[in-house]
């Protein structure tokens, strides 16, 4: 569904993207300093939302610099904010777009689509912001030990179970994670960066922001409380503020992804489209034959595998799925 990684040039820096099939209308999904394009848009995780997300427009991924796929830069010589926003240009110019709505769906990301949205206003369509927050009040700002946790947890993957404590979550799915974080963000870049996390502050910028704007946000976030959500929104003149059930800070997760994409559509297209929930009540049937358990254990595994080849491949046993116990029993 996507691209090979492409490069665009912000600077002399390199900025990795990639897009989706074309589509009615180009949408930058803008990232903040942890994510990669080059796995990101495959995490099975976001896959309805991807798909959901696509009937809207060319998504495009991209990585900032010092992330993913994307150049590094030099240690004490960090981009500015407009740098920052720069790699958004780079981007939409390398694919000849001229206009592309922007879409915030991670922590910090507002910032650089803020500043972009705010500076080339006729090159943004709209600002879709989903659980923002215009500068991290109070102790948060400076909370060294939540970060030196954060920072013990990066590459486990374990990070994103925490911000997203409703997310389905088991061990393929950490480890799938995992690696992208690893290829994201080494963990000295993770150091290095996230503060920019708590550091960031674009209520100035917000205020000067004139293209259309959404702002949704999950009315249950411990993180990044709502009232900091309706503040990103207050700020920017003319915004719109929806609250959502939830918790997760991703909007693109299981399970609260559908009213989220929902409103987007809404407010891109000017209808809500239905969304189907994939999730089935199914009964199984299991069945293991003639003792089969039982003479396995008996004969062990190298004299048993000749006989569970002349009868079932899974060694005595087989297991199916029906959508109704009434069809599991009439079969």
């Amino acid at each position: 569904m996507f691209s090979e990684t492409r490069y665009a040039l912000n600077g002399n820096l390199r900025v990795a993207y990639r897009t989706s099939r074309e589509g009615s209308r180009d949408i930058v999904v803008a990232p903040n300093w942890f994510t990669t394009c080059e796995l990101f848009p495959e995490l099975p995780s976001i896959q309805g939302w991807v798909e959901a997300m696509t009937s809207l427009g060319r998504l495009i991924f991209f990585d900032q610099p010092d992330t993913g796929a994307s150049d590094p830069v030099t240690p004490g010589a960090l981009p500015t904010l407009e740098q920052w926003a720069d790699s958004i240009t780079a981007v939409l110019d390398d694919l000849s777009s001229s206009e592309a709505v922007l879409l915030t769906i991670i922590d910090g990301a507002i910032a650089p689509a803020a500043l972009f949205a705010a500076t080339h206003p006729s090159r943004t369509t709209a600002l879709v912001v989903l659980e923002g927050y215009a500068a991290a009040p109070g102790p948060e700002r400076t909370d060294e030990e939540l970060l030196a946790a954060m920072a013990t947890m990066w590459g486990t993957g374990e990070t994103h179970h925490v911000l997203n404590p409703d997310i389905p979550w088991n061990e393929e799915i950490r480890a799938i994670w995992a690696r992208h974080d690893r290829l994201a963000a080494r963990p000295a870049t993770y150091a290095l960066l996230t503060p920019l996390l708590t550091e960031v502050d674009v209520r100035a910028v917000l205020a000067t922001v004139r293209v259309p704007t959404l702002v949704v946000h999950h009315a249950d976030d411990a993180v990044i409380p709502p009232a900091w959500g309706k503040d990103v929104a207050d700020r920017i003149p003319g915004a719109k503020y929806v609250e959502l059930p939830g918790r997760n800070i991703y909007h693109c997760v299981e399970p609260g992804w559908r009213a989220s994409f929902q409103e987007i559509a809404q407010f891109l297209t000017g209808r809500q489209p239905e969304v189907a929930d994939d999730r089935v009540l199914a009964t199984v049937l299991f069945t293991d034959i003639v003792n089969s358990t039982r003479r396995a254990a008996e004969m062990g595994d190298r004299d048993w595998m000749p006989c569970s080849t002349r009868t079932t491949p899974s060694f005595g046993r087989n297991s199916f799925a029906f959508e109704a116990a009434s069809e599991a029993v009439s079969r």
